[in-house]
């Protein structure tokens, strides 16, 4: 069934990126979780391997591969077994720098795409606010015109590479009267004066840095500016498909990957004279599993294809979010039953699993808000258009 998505270049793909994980990263993650961060030389490795740049033009120094390279990539990716691994990396290429690419103009892109698709800069994507999740319309954080520069003011919060990225792109309010058309998106530099940034304590991820972000007088030029102003809020909601297309893929194999470790350590351990995985409950439970995981995956690939093709999928891509993190959250609960009390002793694989599955639900939008979305769409007949 693979075949008929991923071609044998994808393939090959695939095996040099696990290949570059084992060597260069999954000997470190211990490390790093412990550490709360990923040091930044591991970006400029993965840009010498071309990884963060699959889906970006060549002049600025990308691949410009079809989508089936990034599906690849994020279903490696979240095999290394770090969650805040994944989310780190993928914060640049497909967040904050997808929305320079997409909207910015040509001074934006020549100035921070090839240092990004390099692994030379870090971008953080700033939405949310301690009085704003998912309700992106009502931020608070404001970006007043004087001459030639914005002056920005305001906070964000549960920032995924807040404290080590070298740029924000960050939503403010230009005129916050408008409501959500008064909101537009801005790259702010991280030396800029007035900038400053603090860590958060996270039950999970526990690899990437993740902050609060503080905003006084920063003072930004105006040509900094990505789109039009007044545009931001309709910029990050076009890009919101692809977000959590990506976490959709990411969830799905998630949980296939911890069911594929429970199956290695099920078929080792043994209880009452035989394998753990000759129990016909725990056989029927994998068979479950094994089905949902299947589905996910598939309906998943379906969807990035319409996606590679420009088809909208908003609708879609929500319910895929919904279900492929909603499934690996209750696949690796599961699974982490499996292994007993071992499954609750850090130094076991599958205790991390459990904790970095559950932001699943809840980041690029939660699952109660993807039902929202859904009912709208199918019960008030709402509709979407591609921005």
């Amino acid at each position: 069934m693979n075949e008929y998505y991923f071609s044998e270049e994808h393939e090959l793909f695939r095996q040099g990126l696990r290949q570059f994980y084992a060597k260069e990263v999954i000997p470190n993650i211990d490390e790093w979780e412990k550490a709360g961060e990923i040091p930044k030389y591991i970006w400029k490795k993965m840009g010498e391997m071309g990884y963060l740049g699959l889906n970006h033009p060549e002049k600025y120094g990308g691949s410009n591969v079809d989508f089936f390279y990034t599906v690849v990539f994020q279903e490696e990716t979240l095999r290394v077994n770090s969650g805040g691994f994944g989310a780190a990396v993928g914060i640049t290429p497909y967040m904050a720098g997808a929305h320079i690419l997409a909207s910015g103009s040509n001074y934006l892109k020549d100035k921070y795409l090839p240092k990004s698709i390099s692994g030379e800069w870090i971008g953080a994507l700033a939405i949310s606010e301690p009085n704003a999740g998912s309700d992106v319309a009502n931020i608070r954080t404001v970006a007043k015109r004087e001459g030639e520069h914005y002056v920005i003011n305001g906070s964000k919060t549960f920032i995924t590479n807040g404290v080590l990225s070298d740029y924000i792109v960050a939503a403010v309010k230009t005129n916050p009267e408008a409501g959500a058309g008064g909101m537009s998106l801005i790259v702010i530099d991280r030396d800029t004066p007035g900038v400053s940034a603090t860590k958060l304590n996270k039950l999970g991820w526990h690899a990437s840095d993740t902050g609060e972000i503080s905003f006084v007088d920063v003072r930004v030029p105006a040509e900094h500016l990505i789109g039009k102003e007044g545009h931001g809020f309709y910029y990050i909601m076009g890009r919101f498909q692809l977000e959590r297309l990506m976490m959709a893929i990411g969830g799905a194999s998630a949980a296939e990957f911890a069911l594929e470790h429970a199956l290695q350590y099920m078929s080792e351990r043994q209880a009452f004279g035989k394998r753990i995985n000759q129990f016909q409950a725990l056989r029927h439970r994998i068979a479950d599993m094994s089905a949902e995981i299947y589905r996910a995956k598939y309906f998943n690939y379906h969807l990035a294809k319409m996606h590679q093709d420009g088809k909208p999928v908003v609708k879609e891509a929500s319910m895929a979010k919904l279900l492929s993190t909603e499934l690996a959250d209750q696949a690796i609960y599961k699974c982490l039953q499996f292994f007993g009390g071992y499954g609750f002793i850090e130094d076991y694989k599958i205790a991390r699993m459990f904790r970095d599955s559950r932001i699943g639900t809840i980041g690029g939008g939660s699952s109660e808000i993807m039902r929202e979305i859904i009912a709208k769409m199918v019960i008030d007949e709402v509709k979407y258009q591609k921005v």
